[in-house]
């Protein structure tokens, strides 16, 4: 599965995007997010406070339990405000 990171997330995790493996027992964006968080300073950095933490499946707004079965990419970005 390929992550893309932006703003923010980006700058904390120090790349825009990679291509993740993560173990079978990560099934949600909620588990990804925790897996990622474990992954060094700069990821616990990005999803310290993970409800904060936007993502989208496959360019689809998703919810931190929706399931990554299937999905090819994952992005990940802070709120966003208008102006």
């Amino acid at each position: 599965m390929k992550a893309v990171y932006f703003a923010w997330v980006r700058e904390r995790v120090g790349k825009t995007e990679e291509e993740l493996e993560p173990p079978s027992t990560v099934a949600t964006v909620g588990d990804l997010i925790a897996w990622l968080s474990a992954r060094g300073e700069g990821y616990a950095y990005a999803f310290e406070k993970p409800s904060t933490i936007r993502a989208a499946l496959d360019k689809v707004h998703a919810r931190h339990e929706a399931a990554l079965a299937g999905a090819t990419e994952i992005a990940f970005f802070p709120p966003m405000t208008g102006g």
